[in-house]
């Protein structure tokens, strides 16, 4: 595991095409199934139309493409055929994809709404959110791009157990970039491979992805959710410390450290209280993830 910190210059994340630290590969495209969370008028039955549509902060763009599509009662895939139609105003970055920008709120539904509408709606929520102000800011201060924290956002609002994690976890990312380690997210992989799990083999940090955050330095390419206010204010102002890895070792017990030898034993603590051992807690290479939860 590298130690040595490199000159900041040679850490400075910048666009995928171009980024030192960011390998290239073919994009995974990652999708997951889940309920979307609708509103319906009055006590009725299941036959009213609903008014609104809730995205959850972390949902993935494959969920929100399928909750649109129950919310407006489309043949499954129609929301993101949609997406060239919908011409969203993305950053340069995201090359079309709109990953990220998908912001998590409530979005009223209409007699004319359609995917390009809702998905326009979210988009231009995102913008509002993200572009000026506090973190814009806060990205140039740590030497990335807005499209950077968003991405540096999605992976805290997937790792972190509780808001009051999430600048630790921030603190996480920052420390691990800095010092020319690989992040070894096992979120990052949990995208790639279509799944949410807490379980992390040896064989899936193996796998030959972009996202796979284990062999491919700096950040994944997109982000890897869609994350909330919570999660971007901690991506451009991250809690102070020296915090190289993290486990949750129970709920409400995450803990933080930089010591390799006290992580292995607060994953033991982790592994045994799941009464089920961990792959990625083996004395082989590549070591626990920083991020098991």
């Amino acid at each position: 595991m590298q130690m040595n910190t490199p000159p900041r210059s040679t850490i400075r994340l910048t666009r995928r095409g171009r980024a030192a630290l960011i390998a290239t590969g073919a994009v995974v495209a990652a999708t997951a199934v889940a309920v979307p969370l609708l509103s319906v008028e009055g006590g009725g039955g299941a036959a009213e139309r609903p008014t609104s549509l809730v995205i959850p902060e972390g949902w993935r763009s494959g969920q929100v493409y399928e909750a649109v599509d129950k919310a407006l009662a489309l043949p499954a895939g129609s929301t993101k055929k949609s997406l060239v139609k919908a011409k969203l105003m993305l950053p340069d970055d995201a090359e079309g994809n709109p990953e990220g920008y998908l912001f998590p709120a409530t979005y009223p539904l209409r007699e004319k709404s359609t995917p390009e509408s809702l998905l326009t709606g979210m988009v231009e929520t995102a913008n509002k959110k993200f572009n000026g102000g506090q973190v814009t800011a806060g990205a140039q201060r740590n030497a990335m791009n807005v499209y950077q924290a968003v991405t540096i956002a999605s992976i805290i609002q997937a790792e972190a157990a509780s808001e009051e994690d999430m600048g630790r976890v921030s603190r996480v990312v920052f420390n691990r970039l800095e010092r020319g380690m690989p992040l070894q997210m096992d979120s990052t992989i949990n995208y790639a491979l279509n799944r949410s799990t807490l379980d992390t083999t040896v064989g899936d940090t193996k796998i030959d992805s972009p996202y796979n955050s284990y062999r491919r330095m700096g950040l994944p390419p997109t982000p890897i959710a869609n994350p909330g206010e919570a999660a971007m204010r901690a991506a451009v102002n991250p809690t102070s410390g020296d915090w190289l890895y993290f486990v949750t070792v129970k709920p409400g017990d995450t803990r933080f450290t930089a010591n390799y030898q006290e992580h292995l034993r607060n994953v033991a603590e982790f592994n045994q209280n799941r009464k089920k051992p961990s792959p990625t807690a083996e004395a082989s290479t590549p070591p626990p993830s920083p991020a098991l939860r």
